[in-house]
């Protein structure tokens, strides 16, 4: 009896102590916003950019003028921000910074409110010194919740450890137009793949900052591929299909959301009152902050065109939901105004303003606004974010074909690295990547020498250039696969920004005279898929020596590989792989790691047939090719097989229970990616042709056998028969059964 009473009485005391922290904060929030007036609350709404405030008087300027919310970008360093190696803060530096900047607002303001700092965080905090993961797309590739879980945990540390709050990732757009520029940034096409993944990596990131998932909403299907361009779907498509994802996101605790740059339906999702209000905090009960893109609110009047003014456009924005101006252009110079006037308002203002600190008592900043400052140059220690780097890079390459020449037998004598990827390190980082130290960075080139035999020869020749047509040199690549027993060949496309480029306000790449590498990341959108420049050229030419040939493309969108399908022995693909690509993908060539990397997005034949996706009705097929993708989604192989049983579905009361077992049968250990999809044989609308609804990556020893067990909640599905499919890719099920619902 007495062991009750003290569980009841611990369990009120929990009560008594959790309960009222929310009461408390709501308490203070509406203490200081009682105080403030109305340019105190107009200033935390405003997220100026902040790589251009080392000046300590320009930043004391500002905040006497308005003292903002926060700043976005301060840490950055990258061509737009003009900000190098050597004159980027890194993160002793960056602390130290912050410290100031955070000291004068703190301690020179009538409130003393503190300031924030919101860093980009994609694939890794974009920062001198800092981590460089494999962008969204290899993320995806990995299709491993728990690893996703670890790289946010690492980023979220990293730019936590330099002062900043807000973390800007991950990017959830879905993805089914590969020309678009920023594909490289996403999860890919499916939105349970995207949905999950980015939950986990925000799970992640949320033990350290606030996560800002991006963008809201349909950005990654834009007309002609255009960045920004209007998105044209339904609303049954959006919820299921653009939106789906974002509630998973949204009901695993996002603490912010960021608005796109397009339009749905001639909406403009930044001043789309439906979607923020509706949909995001009504339905889904979100109750973080949104943060317009940069720009996008004055893109209203100037673009969208469906603001007659800037005040226009600042009173629909924040009317619609939008509670900061990243960029702070329209807000910090229209808003009062727009209140005055009676456009906005004052209700629509303070509930922004108590959404932003409510976010600050949350995070703590107002009991503990600084930070420790770093012995050194690094919040990280190197050797283990490589390695941690190293694993993930290792995940999310993908074997696309595989005649049996790999893994590469080290017995090999000599190896030709031929290609304009083979050995250039900014092409494997993507796009949002710091510039980096090269004692940092892995190229295939690295690792193809770190993980060879003592004794092996190398030869090495760039070929081509990624673009530009003027700089060829196939002779010399040729004559070193031809005194090669074996060539890899590096091929593909780069989002490596110079500081040659020209660069919009918003911070997207100006496709200039000048011929970078660059023909992917935010502003490179592509008419087709071809391998730019010379490069498929070349293929060609190595092709014609008949001598064994692996290639491996680098990308940021999936870029056609027809050719190199047909002449190659083994081809594989790794999106951005980050810092440790290099060794990762000597790795797999050499069976030092078995590869189970999966495409999150599927692979064209033609660029013709966008958008291509697993889920869409199967189409008839063309004239010039079949309807179907080269390499579909969720495809990829190992250099072991897997057999699949005993495949068991029960309904249960509110779920589908399925359950199989996967048996490694090949020669070597290996981790399978089991994959559950679902279809709905007729409903209300056109039902998808699968869907998936669960997987499981799981390392089996050869010979092992591994139980899965996977549950689909049935409260969304309409009630009659649906095939449940269990399988290692969309195109490769295994094993399916029918159910009623």
């Amino acid at each position: 009896m007495k062991t009750k009473i003290y569980i009841i009485l611990l369990l009120s005391l929990l009560i008594s102590c959790t309960a009222p922290q929310k009461d408390d904060i709501d308490k203070k929030v509406d203490n200081l916003l009682s105080q403030m007036t109305l340019d105190e609350k107009i200033g935390q709404l405003c997220c100026p950019i902040g790589f251009n405030l080392y000046d300590n008087e320009s930043y004391k300027a500002l905040i006497d003028t308005l003292p903002v919310g926060g700043f976005w970008a301060v840490l950055r360093a990258d061509p737009w921000s003009q900000k190098t190696l050597e004159t980027g803060p890194d993160a002793r530096e960056s602390a130290l910074i912050y410290n100031e900047m955070q000291r004068y607002a703190v301690e020179n303001t009538r409130l003393g409110i503190p300031i924030y700092f919101a860093e980009e965080c994609p694939h890794g905090l974009m920062a001198v010194g800092a981590s460089v993961y494999p962008t969204g797309l290899g993320m995806a590739a990995t299709w491993d919740e728990e690893l996703l879980y670890k790289v946010g945990d690492a980023i979220g540390a990293e730019a936590a450890g330099r002062g900043a709050q807000f973390g800007y990732g991950p990017v959830l757009d879905i993805a089914r137009d590969p020309r678009w520029s920023r594909v490289e940034e996403t999860f890919g096409e499916d939105p349970y793949l995207s949905g999950t993944l980015g939950s986990a990596m925000i799970r992640g990131m949320q033990e350290h900052v606030g996560a800002t998932v991006k963008h809201f909403a349909a950005y990654g299907i834009p007309e002609g591929g255009h960045n920004g361009a209007a998105a044209q779907t339904g609303p049954n498509y959006l919820m299921s299909d653009y939106l789906s994802n974002f509630e998973i996101a949204v009901k695993n605790g996002a603490k912010s959301i960021m608005t796109s740059y397009n339009s749905i339906d001639g909406v403009p999702c930044t001043s789309n009152s439906w979607l923020l209000k509706d949909v995001l905090r009504k339905q889904w009960g979100f109750k973080g902050v949104v943060f317009s893109d940069l720009g996008s609110i004055w893109a209203l009047h100037s673009t969208h065109r469906t603001a007659a003014s800037q005040l226009e456009a600042t009173a629909q924005a924040i009317n619609a939901g939008v509670d900061i101006d990243l960029g702070a252009s329209n807000y910090g110079t229209y808003l009062k105004t727009a209140v005055e006037q009676g456009l906005v308002p004052i209700e629509n203002v303070d509930d922004a303003v108590r959404r932003v600190l409510r976010f600050k008592y949350e995070i703590g900043l107002f009991d503990n606004p600084y930070i420790d400052v770093p012995d050194n140059d690094v919040v990280k220690t190197h050797g283990s974010a490589s390695q941690q780097t190293l694993q993930t890079a290792q995940k999310s390459i993908v074997l696309l074909k595989n005649d049996g020449i790999l893994p590469l037998s080290h017995d090999i004598v000599s190896i030709a690295i031929i290609g304009p990827n083979a050995d250039n390190m900014y092409n494997q980082l993507g796009d949002y990547t710091a510039p980096q130290n090269p004692n940092h960075i892995v190229t295939v080139f690295d690792g193809i020498i770190n993980r060879a035999k003592d004794g092996t020869n190398f030869f090495y020749a760039k070929g081509c250039s990624v673009r530009d047509t003027t700089d060829a040199d196939f002779k010399e690549a040729v004559n070193e696969a031809k005194s090669a027993d074996v060539t890899i060949l590096v091929v593909g496309g780069s989002s490596a920004r110079d500081f040659k480029t020209s660069y919009e306000s918003t911070g997207a790449a100006v496709v200039n005279d000048h011929i970078s590498d660059m023909d992917c990341g935010e502003g490179y959108d592509r008419v087709s898929l071809e391998l730019s420049g010379l490069q498929e050229d070349l293929i060609k030419e190595i092709a014609k020596l008949h001598k064994p040939l692996i290639i491996v493309y680098i990308e940021g969108r999936p870029l056609l590989k027809n050719t190199a399908n047909e002449v190659a022995n083994a081809l594989l693909t790794a999106f951005y792989p980050g810092e440790q690509g290099g060794n990762a993908i000597a790795d797999i060539i050499f069976g030092n790691y078995n590869p189970a990397g999966r495409l999150p997005i599927s692979q064209p034949r033609n660029t013709g047939q966008i958008p291509i996706y697993y889920s869409q009705p199967k189409p008839h097929d063309y004239v010039e090719c079949e309807s179907t993708p080269l390499f579909c989604f969720g495809h990829g192989l190992s250099y072991t097989k897997f057999e699949y049983s005993n495949l068991i579905v029960n309904k249960l009361n509110d779920t589908i229970e399925v359950s199989v077992d996967v048996k490694n049968i090949g020669d070597y250990h290996g981790d399978e990616v089991v994959q559950l999809y679902i279809r709905d044989e007729y409903a209300s609308i056109t039902p998808a042709e699968k869907l998936l609804k669960g997987f499981k990556r799981i390392f089996i020893l050869k010979g092992e056998t591994k139980h899965f067990t996977f549950t689909i909640p049935t409260e969304n599905l309409e009630p009659g028969e649906f095939t449940i499919m269990v399988g290692a890719s969309s195109d490769d099920i295994r094993l399916k059964e029918k159910i009623e619902i």
